[in-house]
């Protein structure tokens, strides 16, 4: 049985329900510090991603923050 989410828009399926935020993230290989989170319209602070939990079928958004000029 596999664990659905929606992320920007676009369903991923997991073997698993990631734990938190945190390691989803880590899943994804996104490093915390270059993100900010959204969860089902609710902006998540970086302080709390890894007590974050959701849900299957939770909405995340995730804005990558890039450097360069």
């Amino acid at each position: 049985m596999s664990f659905v989410l929606t992320i920007n828009g676009q369903e991923k399926e997991f073997a698993q329900r990631p734990g938190s935020l945190s390691a989803l993230l880590s899943e994804l290989k996104i490093n915390e510090a270059t993100v900010v989170a959204e969860v089902n319209g609710q902006i998540v602070e970086r302080k709390d991603f890894s007590t974050t939990r959701f849900e299957e079928g939770a909405r995340i958004e995730l804005v990558r923050f890039v450097g360069g000029g």
